[in-house]
């Protein structure tokens, strides 16, 4: 331990270390540093925090405190719970990533799946009265069927996303990618 610091200090420094480095990261969440932060200081919080302990803690607004709420809820990383004998609205951080990480990526990723697998079936739809039709000159058909056969080969990634997906939220990939190493079967 350094001599010139307190225990409290070095553990405070630490905390902002961690803080900082959760506030730069979470615009791949879709979130602003000043969100990343609030989340990074209830992730160490050991008790549900009300807004206005959050307010006090980070020096912003209850209305901003709110919103921020709003979005790690919508983003799975905060919960509300429900306290005996308090009447306020109490949160706290989801602590475990995986948990976080299974309830973000996989409704995005499935999301861009059901998206696109709608687009590529319509498109198809066209692409195939254009492959259909008598009329039409051999260089435009040529052309619809390259489309088509495009929209064929990239629907393989689309199903290799949903099965991802279903991996991910039955756990069963972790038989593959164990969460700590030495949990591999040899």
């Amino acid at each position: 331990m350094q001599e010139d610091k307190e225990p409290q200090a070095l553990i405070e420094e630490a905390r902002e270390i961690v803080i900082n480095a959760i506030a730069e990261t979470m615009d791949l969440y879709g979130v602003t540093p000043s969100i990343g932060r609030l989340y990074g200081t209830m992730y160490f919080k050991h008790h549900p925090m009300t807004l206005d302990e959050m307010k006090d803690d980070l020096g912003m607004s209850k209305p901003s405190m709110s919103t921020s709420v709003r979005k790690l809820q919508d983003i799975h990383m905060v919960q509300k719970v429900w306290q005996k004998g308090s009447r306020k609205d109490m949160y706290m951080a989801e602590k475990n990533f995986f948990r976080s990480f299974i309830k973000f990526f996989c409704k995005k990723w499935m999301r861009e799946v059901n998206l696109n697998l709608e687009a590529i079936a319509s498109a198809e739809n066209q692409l195939k009265k254009v492959l259909d039709a008598s009329d039409i000159e051999e260089d435009i058909k040529k052309e619809a069927e390259m489309d088509f056969n495009q929209l064929e080969e990239s629907k393989v990634y689309y199903h290799w996303l949903e099965q991802l997906v279903s991996s991910i939220e039955s756990e069963e990939i972790f038989k593959f990618l164990p969460v700590k190493p030495d949990e591999i079967e040899p």
